[in-house]
């Protein structure tokens, strides 16, 4: 086995993977200290083995069988570090984080596999790209999350909640829907919650949508003076 290994041994294509390896490791260095400085899950050393991975697994495959080799071993990189990135997503209530992160993630390994492909310099600009992504456009990002929400023109997912004696339910329920259907809002799903032997509230949830908040106030307030209807209201929050 030794000898095999001294057989096989090239100082070309070896000096060729330091440089692969050395590169990713430069870039992912580079990628990771931003991340580590923000104190991400994904740090320095995880943005960094990334990319050295994808960067050694790509440039095995070329060394066994060329072009064609590591074209499969780069599509196996990119399935694993999917599994990798999905890892760091975690979702709490309605919010979910990480999803930043496991971008970054994805980048890193992006630069890594081109820099074990041997392409230096595409690899030192995906990296760059990267880069300006998580730093650059921050105040941008900043900047239009200090914006009022516009209710009239944002993307929203619509609840309308209505409260009603549980017997006249099934009645109000397609008194609501007609009045949706009169403003061409469509609904996704309804539900009920019994609050009470004697109350249950009804939730209608519209396909996300750029509503008019007007238009809804007018439908609430038309359910609400419906016989056997207790409380009537709406709510909205941005779609996930």
């Amino acid at each position: 086995m030794t000898l095999a290994a001294v057989q096989s041994f090239q100082l070309v294509p070896f000096l060729d993977t330091i440089i692969s390896l050395a590169t990713a490791f430069v870039l992912g260095t580079l990628i990771g200290a931003e991340r580590q400085f923000r104190q991400r899950t994904a740090g320095l050393r995880t943005n960094v083995l990334v990319a050295v991975g994808a960067a050694a697994f790509v440039d095995i495959g070329m060394r066994l069988n060329g072009n064609a080799s590591a074209a499969h071993v780069l599509a196996y990189v990119v399935s694993g570090v999917g599994f990798l990135g999905a890892g760091v997503i975690m979702r709490e209530g309605l919010n979910i984080r990480g999803l930043n992160t496991a971008a970054t993630l994805w980048g890193s390994a992006a630069v890594g596999a081109t820099a074990g492909a041997d392409f230096v310099a595409e690899a030192v600009l995906i990296a760059l790209f990267v880069l300006a992504a998580n730093t650059a456009l921050r105040p941008l990002v900043n900047l239009i999350n200090r914006q009022p929400l516009d209710e009239t023109t944002t993307e929203a997912t619509y609840e309308l909640h209505v409260s009603a004696s549980s017997e006249d339910i099934g009645r109000i329920r397609e008194v609501v829907e007609g009045h949706l259907e009169a403003h061409n809002y469509a609904v996704r799903e309804t539900s009920t919650e019994d609050l009470s032997d004697e109350t249950t509230e009804l939730t209608v949830v519209l396909a996300a949508s750029t509503a008019k908040p007007g238009e809804l106030e007018g439908v609430i307030a038309a359910v609400g003076r419906t016989p056997g209807v207790r409380h009537a209201t709406w709510s909205m929050r941005t779609s996930d």
